[in-house]
């Protein structure tokens, strides 16, 4: 079709809605030298009272809303990068089937009368769930099946994380995670997840367009001298605002620097450390007057995390520079 279309030399410019088709089309046309948009499809203009979808009438409405200019692109990964995005989405998957079927052993229990006095998962617990008998030949193969699905998936969730650990280190984008790890809170895993998914720091001009990008700005319904606000957007991605808002949970403690955080920091440069303890001092002060002023603890928390988001941005910018040659380098 493209040999087709670009007879005689003419440069095509083709677009299509990001989605399972992933961005095999968008390398194939841009190799042969065409442009080629992938667009977000939540951000494309509808007509309210269009109520008839076919093929046919989706491609006229794509074509004519880029040549009108109205299409907003995403961001396109290399292949390195896509790969670890699949990783780490990979293993947040399996985070969520292990706390499923977790759930779903405790809800088995429950319905028997059987409750555990203290933290679950913990040696003590297992130990319990280990003696536990029932009157029913079946209700004990229930129970050990579940405990091995558990187990399955607790072994599958440490596999990956022993990927992500060991496959960071040659990703062109190693020093961008090494450096978001001087904030508190910032592991390993939570800085590869939220690099993965945001990718090129760069392409946001302020912080407030990143925190606009995931979801943490509050809502806003206003007319007139009529200002109101509400709950976050929640657009965006969803798994990079989750790992941030958990992040976040750290700053309910004093601004210290902890052993931890002391072996992240070694042979930072400066201005990356300054960054870092302004950070721990801004928001743990910022939670402590949000609560203090009345606030849940929830909402103080997306509010510190939406705050995290700014000094997140600031260390990568300071680093994604270099970070661009060291790959270029080694590409060559």
């Amino acid at each position: 079709m493209l040999r087709k279309l670009g007879k005689g030399g003419q440069k095509l410019h083709l677009t299509y809605e990001a989605g399972p088709l992933g961005y095999n089309l968008y390398r194939l046309s841009t190799g042969l030298g065409h442009r080629c948009d992938v667009v977000a499809p939540s951000l494309i203009p509808r007509r309210a009272g269009d109520k008839i979808k076919t093929d046919r009438r989706d491609a006229m409405m794509l074509a004519q809303l880029l040549r009108a200019g109205q299409l907003t692109e995403v961001w396109v990964p290399d292949e390195a990068h896509e790969a670890m995005r699949d990783l780490v989405r990979m293993r947040a998957q399996a985070m969520k089937d292990q706390r499923k079927t977790r759930q779903q052993l405790m809800s088995f229990l429950l319905r028997h009368g059987q409750s555990f006095n203290g933290a679950h998962w913990t040696k003590a617990h297992r130990r319990w769930l280990g003696e536990l008998k029932f009157a029913h030949a079946a209700q004990h193969l229930v129970l050990e099946e579940l405990l091995a699905r558990i187990g399955r998936a607790e072994e599958l969730c440490a596999r990956l994380k022993q990927a992500i650990v060991e496959l960071v280190a040659s990703w062109t984008l190693a020093p961008v995670v090494t450096a978001v790890q001087a904030l508190r809170g910032v592991s390993i895993l939570v800085a590869a997840t939220v690099v993965a998914e945001v990718g090129n720091f760069s392409r946001f001009e302020s912080p407030r367009q990143l925190m606009a990008y995931l979801g943490l700005n509050p809502s806003e319904h206003s007319s007139g001298a009529t200002i109101k606000r509400g709950a976050i957007t929640k657009t965006g991605n969803s798994l990079a605002r989750t790992c941030l808002v958990e992040a976040a949970w750290t700053y309910r403690h004093p601004a210290r620097v902890t052993q931890i955080i002391r072996e992240r920091l070694e042979g930072l440069p400066e201005p990356i450390r300054a960054i870092a303890w302004k950070a721990q001092v801004r928001l743990a002060a910022r939670y402590r007057k949000l609560i203090a002023a009345g606030k849940p603890a929830p909402k103080a928390i997306v509010a510190v995390a939406r705050e995290l988001v700014g000094f997140i941005w600031a260390i990568a910018r300071l680093v994604e520079p270099k970070a661009a040659v060291m790959g270029a380098l080694k590409a060559a």
